[in-house]
């Protein structure tokens, strides 16, 4: 597995992350404990240094989880988790400096670790001024409990003001070849800033692997693409041709689409490090794999000159989700 720096002074991590929020809770019921730990330390094994996680996520059992897997190798990765939900009154935001240092204290406890490689702003709070949020986050790296600062689902505007109080080392927002909101706004600013940026739902909250078809059935009580536009059957009809489009390029690169997804965006900037997430250990292996695919300027030219003709059918998450998204 090749190695990419977040930031210009962030840590060296696996091109390829992990995002561990499924295993826990957003997509499906929870994964058996034992049987998501083989999960995580797949990853592991297959190269990834880089894991992801969130107070949230299973409201903290995702980070007990992430701390109990990567226990034994705990110096030999980096691990990121968030702060930014008021977990008593949720989805509701608290990004006040004395909550986040409470947070960060209580990840740590359940990470089984003495410092947390990455702490990002999970959302935006509107609430508490960006400099304050990033005051507490230095206030946190001074204090040995924290190494960087991030931000997730951020404007530019408000990555250039925190990153003007102390620097921000990744942004993590989500992208993907169907979700691109962001190339015309906090791609250029995070390049110019010298921030990594970390592509969250990479493949298209699993859209992009070709598995999900108009008969596909969400649990609403466990799984939240249930309540988004994007995957009401029509949407996923009318956006086939984004599929058409991954399957084409990959039986010719002998490739799955799911792996030409992932090296589109290893393509797409030298500091960008996606974080599939899955439940199962071969799709990890799937996953891992694109890492050896390689997309050459025509193939690349060619995505961009058929993806112009397309148009994304559907919100990519719901009106109450898109609410807390910093715009």
């Amino acid at each position: 597995m090749r190695q990419r720096q977040l930031g210009t002074n962030g840590p060296i991590v696996s091109e390829l992350g992990f995002g561990c929020m499924s295993l826990s809770s957003g997509y499906g019921a929870p994964t058996e404990r034992q049987a998501a730990i083989a999960v995580i330390r797949a990853a592991y094994e297959g190269g990834v240094t880089f894991f992801d996680t969130a107070e949230v996520y299973g409201f903290r059992a995702n980070e007990e989880l992430v701390g109990e897997a990567l226990a034994p190798f705990r110096e030999e990765v980096v691990i990121a988790t968030k702060f930014g939900f008021d977990l008593d009154a949720y989805p509701g935001l608290n990004s006040r400096p004395e909550h986040i240092k409470k947070v960060a204290d209580a990840s740590l406890k359940r990470l089984k670790t003495d410092v947390i490689d990455l702490f990002y702003q999970h959302r935006v709070d509107l609430d508490v001024p960006i400099e304050e949020v990033a005051g507490a986050l230095k206030d946190l790296i001074r204090a040995g409990k924290v190494k960087h600062y991030g931000l997730s689902e951020a404007s530019a505007q408000t990555v250039r003001r925190a990153h003007a109080v102390h620097p921000v080392t990744a942004v993590q927002n989500e992208y993907s070849l169907w979700t691109r909101d962001w190339e015309a706004t906090v791609l250029p600013i995070c390049e110019e800033l010298g921030i990594g940026f970390v592509p969250w739902s990479p493949l298209g909250q699993g859209f992009l692997t070709g598995k999900i078809d108009a008969g596909t059935k969400f649990d609403s009580a466990v799984d939240l693409r249930a309540q988004f536009p994007r995957f009401t059957p029509d949407a996923i009809r009318a956006n086939q041709p984004v599929l058409n489009l991954l399957n084409d390029l990959a039986a010719r690169k002998h490739a799955t689409p799911a792996q030409i997804a992932l090296a589109w965006l290893l393509a797409q900037a030298p500091w960008i490090v996606p974080i599939p997430g899955t439940t199962k250990i071969k799709r990890v292996q799937e996953n891992l794999g694109a890492a050896e695919v390689k997309l050459e300027d025509a193939d690349l030219a060619e995505i961009a000159k058929v993806f112009a003709n397309i148009k994304v059918q559907g919100e990519r998450l719901s009106e109450e989700h898109m609410a807390s998204i910093d715009r």
